[in-house]
């Protein structure tokens, strides 16, 4: 027993305050109350402590003790240098293009045809001619301000040089009143001030995504749906629309 009248190799926090004028002890909530310490945190890592203990456990991408070394199959497996993993980093890639563009999509409201439309171009789309601004989301960013713009233009039919030249000035002034640029859009000013895009950085990266839209045949890309389908074959959606 120590001279407080605790044992030594008891914690002290065990014991609760002696006598009525202490005060009762009360449970920390604060941040990181709870949490395994740094010390045991790192003994444990060196260790391995913790590791599968059951016969049927595997270890998968760790070697069996801190002195062993990782075997040459599984070493190959990180470093995408096996058959299993070939075009992995690709895949990756590409799947990344998909989920940030359809996020943007869904949070500026899209339509499903736009949101597919932007989609089936962001897939095929090589973001390193775009330099130094090839962020996905900058990207993104850009081809849906091209899409959506461009098909606000169709419906105005702005995109008919021959019929506009043909118009009075009253006319194609009406005509320019009603047409209005996502980039109007609060929500899409928004996302493109934290991505650091402008009014200049978007125009000047619309030219070079037009560019990449012809160069690599996308100006029809539409993702999910195959323009190329066999006519001979039944149209699913017509036989759904049957059949209710």
């Amino acid at each position: 027993m120590t001279e407080s009248g605790t044992d030594a190799g008891t914690p002290s926090w065990q014991y609760g305050p002696a006598g009525d004028e202490a005060e009762e002890r009360r449970l920390s909530q604060l941040p990181g109350d709870g949490s395994v310490a740094r010390a045991d945190l790192q003994r444990d890592q060196t260790v391995r402590r913790w590791g599968p203990v059951t016969p049927s456990a595997t270890l998968i991408g760790r070697a069996e003790s801190p002195d062993a070394d990782l075997s040459e199959s599984v070493r190959r497996l990180h470093e995408e240098r096996h058959s299993a993993m070939a075009g992995h980093s690709a895949r990756m890639a590409r799947l990344d293009k998909l989920r940030i563009t359809h996020a943007l999509c869904n949070d500026l409201s899209l339509t499903p045809w736009q949101r597919d439309r932007v989609i089936g171009v962001m897939a095929d789309l090589d973001l390193s001619a775009f330099g130094s601004q090839r962020a996905i989301p900058k990207v993104a960013l850009v081809a849906i301000r091209h899409i959506v713009d461009r098909e606000r233009e169709h419906y105005l039919g702005l995109h008919d040089t021959e019929w506009i030249q043909g118009l009075s000035p009253a006319r194609l002034e009406r005509l320019y009143d009603q047409f209005e640029s996502i980039t109007d859009d609060p929500k899409f000013a928004d996302l493109a001030a934290r991505n650091g895009l402008d009014i200049t950085s978007l125009n000047r990266l619309r030219r070079i995504l037009e560019d990449q839209i012809e160069e690599r045949g996308l100006d029809e890309a539409v993702y999910g749906r195959n323009p190329n389908r066999d006519p001979n074959l039944p149209d699913l959606a017509a036989r759904r629309d049957g059949e209710r």
